[in-house]
């Protein structure tokens, strides 16, 4: 089996910490923690040496002829928001959808993207700053300015250069399982699941006091005895916070409500006992404080868009195992 095709798309002015984000995820041999080795391509718009807006020069092995065959498509950032991609861009983008590449727009990205009319009628995400200017230039888009990042399935987007580790990071445990993700952003140091949802501005940051250790450590708490019962109430009591600040402060160190932040965190460690373990799926769904197999698979229907049954088949080790062997 080939290895995985990964482009990304670079451009004389693009930012080199832009760039760096694919680079990171997909540039390096990361087979050791269960991912393939990925055929990873810088393609340059233009020929030549390629000028970063930090003073860098870089070096592009590939043009755009190389986006022919690419699994995942990335267009890191984007220069002039205002104009639209050359043609010889934007037809060689819609030739990598119509040939079945994922195309990821992370931060200013997605300006290139919505151009190429890929997101037209759908949701998208960028940099919180420029979401207005976004709407402006592609009003048939539904510009989300609360999401991290947006999977619409065939496309990808994301808010600014943190979130497009985020995004990327989702993209590994789409694709390749929620351990495989887990270890990835152990070794770059990440937080290892951001939630699309959260959202990208954070008011201001939790005051280091005792009432915000204490908050930390509820969460921590909670995090680590997943299958028990946690309510609001309870968790707020813990924190020695009433519902009322405890609710407000999560929201405003967390960006999304304490609710939805204990489904992920339950569906993450399903899928960690899915591809780890052959317990049963009323096991795993104990284990995770779903209560039942039933509401295990409601929350993957509703969340990942598959079944636990089905997410096992494609994510558990005897599955990697096999495709392993295959190869």
């Amino acid at each position: 089996m080939a290895d995985p095709i990964v482009a990304a798309i670079a451009f004389d002015g693009i930012s080199p910490f832009h760039l760096s984000v694919p680079c990171l995820v997909f540039g390096e041999d990361r087979t050791v923690l269960g991912l393939p080795r990925f055929d990873f391509r810088i393609c340059a718009i233009e020929s030549g040496p390629i000028h970063t807006e930090a003073g860098l020069t870089v070096t592009a092995p590939h043009g755009l002829g190389s986006l022919d065959g690419a699994d995942i498509v990335i267009v890191p950032s984007w220069r002039d928001l205002e104009n639209p991609p050359s043609t010889f861009l934007a037809e060689a983008l819609l030739r990598a959808h119509r040939n079945g590449a994922l195309i990821v727009g992370l931060c200013l990205g997605t300006f290139a993207v919505a151009a190429t009319g890929l997101l037209s009628g759908r949701r998208a995400a960028t940099h919180w700053a420029y979401t207005e200017q976004l709407q402006a230039l592609y009003p048939d888009i539904i510009v989300d300015a609360d999401m991290l990042y947006i999977d619409n399935g065939d496309v990808l987007t994301s808010a600014g250069v943190a979130a497009g580790l985020d995004c990327c990071l989702h993209l590994v445990r789409a694709r390749y399982g929620a351990e495989a993700a887990l270890r990835l952003a152990r070794q770059i140091v990440l937080s290892p699941h951001r939630q699309g949802g959260q959202a990208q501005f954070i008011e201001r940051p939790i005051a280091r006091t005792g009432n915000a250790d204490r908050f930390t450590q509820a969460l921590d708490t909670v995090r680590k005895t997943l299958g028990e019962t946690h309510s609001l109430d309870s968790v707020a009591a813990t924190a020695g916070l009433t519902r009322r600040t405890f609710t407000r402060r999560f929201q405003k160190s967390i960006g999304t409500s304490f609710g939805d932040w204990l489904t992920d965190q339950r569906v993450a460690l399903a899928q960690r006992l899915l591809e780890a373990t052959e317990k049963s799926m009323d096991m795993v769904a104990f284990e995770a404080g779903f209560g039942s197999a039933t509401s295990l698979r409601q929350h993957f229907a509703t969340r990942l868009k598959t079944s636990p049954v089905q997410y096992r088949r494609e994510f558990s080790k005897s599955a990697q195992d096999e495709r392993a062997a295959s190869r």
